[in-house]
């Protein structure tokens, strides 16, 4: 296994734990000897003497990448670092934390087993999205969780056609479909009552949201599949395609959602002590009895 001595350090913003974490662990592994860089962002949060990076540019010269925050913290790191191949490394202080899960009384446990090279290295695929009208291309973004296409603040269902590698699959009156990863399948596509896909599995989920049919069920795809969705009909609101929920683009009827595998993958840390069905049952509170 690989050593890691140049770290990368990206800390979510607005939270005081986060910066508590940030300055034990810049300590720590200071101490360790390691070569440390602060996201831009994230140096605001502390005072340091520490180099400086953009989040762009932070996987060119570092070797490893850790976030400190939620898994929210991680989808926006993911997509900045899976371009130059730059292992992540997450640590916990948000809800959740499928994708950030060492616990911050772990640090010096932990972190300490994966810089020695003790560490389960695991690729997640990004999902590619591209947004055509009146066929030219008006914007492109990726998703480590899911590509969504909704109904915005309207209370009306949209129309739109769903294709799977130029096969037709269906036209539906629905709030939406979810185009979800294997990661991002225990997120908003569990809310949607998709299926929960393992990580190792190459395929994606297409779930409606709220369809207007009771025959309307997730369908799971290869995940090399060339998925297209075009926006029909509306009446009131602003449809959007969003992204992890973090970026947005609004739609015009005629619009059409572009999806499929991203070429570079998230190389994602754990410990090895990580066990991604302890991680559901955990989290998603699988086994919990009734008091």
């Amino acid at each position: 296994m690989d050593k890691f001595n140049n770290i990368g350090l990206i800390g979510r913003e607005g939270n005081p734990q986060v910066v508590d974490t940030l300055l034990a662990l810049v300590a720590f592994l200071r101490a360790r000897g390691s070569f440390l860089v602060l996201e831009q962002k994230t140096a605001a949060l502390i005072s340091s003497d520490l180099p400086v990076c953009e989040r762009e540019k932070l996987g060119a010269c570092c070797d490893l990448v850790i976030v400190v925050g939620g898994d929210g913290s991680m989808l926006g790191a993911a997509r900045a670092l899976s371009v130059q191949n730059t292992p992540v490394l997450g640590i916990n202080r948000g809800s959740l934390g499928f994708l950030t899960d060492i616990a911050p009384d772990e640090i010096e446990t932990r972190v300490a087993e994966v810089l020695s090279g003790h560490y389960l290295r695991e690729e997640r695929f990004l999902l590619d999205v591209v947004l055509v009208r009146d066929g030219k291309e008006i914007a492109r973004a990726d998703a480590l969780n899911e590509v969504v296409l909704h109904r915005g603040a309207s209370l009306r269902m949209i129309e739109f056609e769903l294709y799977v590698d130029e096969h037709f699959v269906y036209s539906q009156h629905s709030d939406g479909l979810v185009i979800s990863t294997p990661t991002g399948s225990t997120a908003y596509a569990l809310s949607g009552g998709g299926p929960i896909l393992h990580p190792s599995l190459d395929a994606m989920a297409l779930v409606p949201m709220l369809p207007h049919a009771l025959s309307s069920r997730p369908i799971v795809v290869a995940g090399n599949s060339n998925v297209r969705v075009v926006l029909r009909e509306y009446s009131g609101g602003q449809p959007e395609m969003s992204c992890d929920g973090q970026i947005h683009f609004a739609m015009q009827e005629g619009d059409m959602m572009q999806v499929q595998k991203k070429p570079q993958k998230l190389q994602l840390i754990h410990p090895l002590t990580h066990n991604y069905y302890e991680t559901c049952r955990t989290k998603l509170g699988w086994g919990s009895r009734l008091a």
